[in-house]
């Protein structure tokens, strides 16, 4: 059975490059959201196994919504996939309890390892 995927971006080129990294995987997206605020709302309903999360969008950032959904589902797993590789960008997203940091632009290799990891 394949895992669900809730990707988090405000950038239509990811939600395509991530379709077609994942096709042929043992993934898929469940649902696309454009913000921070739509993941908060949808995450109940989607229940993902995972979620990939952008951290900068328009409104909330992705931390914030990460931090957000991690307080009222600890047993979220969250992977952030930004360009924004800086040690404290690493470290805030560690401590609020993130499962994983991709860099943009990523490879399907790099997404499949994270993913894995981030659903032990």
């Amino acid at each position: 059975m394949s895992k669900r995927i809730m990707v988090v971006d405000d950038s239509r080129l990811v939600r395509v490059q991530l379709e077609d990294t994942l096709k042929g995987t043992d993934y898929e997206v469940a649902a696309y959201c454009r913000s921070g605020e739509e993941a908060i709302e949808q995450y109940a309903a989607v229940k993902p196994d995972l979620v990939t999360m952008d951290i900068i969008m328009q409104g909330m950032d992705g931390l914030d919504a990460a931090e957000i959904i991690l307080k009222n589902h600890p047993d979220a797993r969250i992977v952030m996939v930004s360009s924004l590789a800086y040690d404290d960008t690493f470290e805030r997203a560690k401590a609020i309890g993130a499962k994983g940091f991709i860099d943009k632009p990523f490879h399907q290799e790099q997404l499949l390892k994270a993913f894995e990891q981030a659903l032990i």
